[in-house]
């Protein structure tokens, strides 16, 4: 929730519309209701289990705003008529945000359309269609990039692979706890190629499996395809960049501290202390055990890079995209990497990882094309 989201809960779950101003009618006839059209609170329970949390978030706040919008336009919005959708996106397009100074970008804005059908189906409604609105979107997404406007482009966590890790962990205090804890993240995350959201619920012993050669097998459950995934981290070449080595000295450094099972990622008070107790308004807040947030692993990658001048845009997700840089540079085949980092063999978004830099160079098709001719006219000149 934000400063925006102050809009009254039953505007999302029942038909308590706000008022329509006197003298007009609704733009959509409210449909008689489906004497079917229901959930037990089991059923709500289970269909809201396979909602992940931060999409769960993004879209009450997305339909907060749309509702509190649609207060002082006088327009209602559940059931929404597709022009007042329209209207609504027409206006995020030319309306700056406080925070930022500007308007949405336009994949914020196709979110903000999946918030409101979304929002209608788990209140009974049928979705409004959305074409009109998806035409302001498409229009302001193709001005944005004739315009060459960075909003145009996606909005991507800069990769962080074995170059950037070795110029971040080289600034880092690798002598104190806090410096074990955010070397060994930084490090498994690559090596796992990990989202957050994958790594900071690791626990030790329970996720980590030593084996005969040294290594490490981790068991990752890979939250976007709902699955479990061994992974085997082997001992690197480079003892400073050697991810095993890394969680190996966490370890030894928690029991040192009395700190022998449990979650690997403990949030650190500025002085080394382990799991302080969190209070908001005289009540505890965060995880009781002390395991650190996915939003304070962001934080710990952002803050490390950012320490050595480099630029871009890093968080925690910024490990997995630095692995998928790292393997291409070895000349991985691109469907090993993305069976070790928990990508189906058909996966878009593991192409989407793929730098533009990685076809530059000797690697661009016309320069291997070329390479091959020569090898070709080469041999043909020898053979004769």
């Amino acid at each position: 929730m934000n400063e925006n989201d102050e809009v009254v809960d039953a505007e999302l779950v029942d038909d308590r519309l706000p008022a329509i101003p006197e003298g007009r009618t609704p733009a959509v006839p409210l449909a008689d209701e489906d004497p079917d059209a229901w959930l037990s609170p089991e059923a709500q329970e289970d269909v809201q289990a396979g909602i992940p949390e931060a999409t769960s978030d993004a879209y009450e706040g997305d339909m907060d705003r749309f509702a509190a919008w649609c207060n002082t336009a006088g327009r209602r919005p559940l059931p929404a008529a597709p022009q007042t959708v329209t209207e609504y996106l027409s206006y995020l397009k030319r309306t700056p945000r406080p925070r930022t100074g500007r308007p949405y970008g336009p994949k914020t804005m196709d979110r903000v359309i999946a918030s409101i059908r979304s929002s209608h189906r788990a209140a009974g409604y049928q979705p409004p269609d959305t074409m009109g609105a998806r035409k302001v979107v498409a229009g302001y997404r193709e001005a944005l990039a004739l315009a060459q406007d960075p909003a145009a482009q996606p909005r991507k966590a800069s990769p962080a692979d074995r170059t950037v890790l070795r110029i971040a962990l080289a600034e880092l205090d690798r002598t104190t706890l806090a410096g074990k804890r955010d070397a060994a993240l930084m490090l498994l995350g690559h090596a796992l190629a990990s989202r957050g959201s994958e790594l900071v619920p690791l626990d030790w012993p329970g996720s980590f499996t030593q084996l005969p050669d040294g290594g490490l097998r981790v068991s990752v459950y890979r939250k976007k395809r709902k699955l479990w995934q061994d992974v085997d981290i082997v001992l690197d070449p480079e003892p400073d960049l050697c991810a095993v080595r890394a969680v190996l000295a966490l370890v030894a450094a928690l029991a040192d501290n009395d700190h022998h099972s449990g979650a690997l990622f403990l949030r650190m008070d500025r002085w080394g202390y382990l799991a302080p107790p969190m209070q908001r308004h005289g009540k505890p807040i965060g995880d009781p055990d002390g395991r650190m947030t996915i939003e304070a692993a962001s934080d710990i990658v952002q803050r490390s890079i950012e320490r050595t001048g480099l630029p871009g845009r890093w968080r925690s997700h910024s490990s997995r995209r630095g692995f998928v840089k790292s393997a291409r540079a070895a000349g991985v085949d691109i469907v090993q990497i993305g069976r070790h980092g928990g990508w189906d063999d058909k996966s878009k978004a593991l192409i989407g990882y793929v730098d533009e830099e990685d076809g530059q160079g000797e690697n661009n098709p016309l320069a291997q094309i070329g390479k091959k001719a020569a090898k070709d006219a080469e041999q043909v000149r020898g053979d004769g």
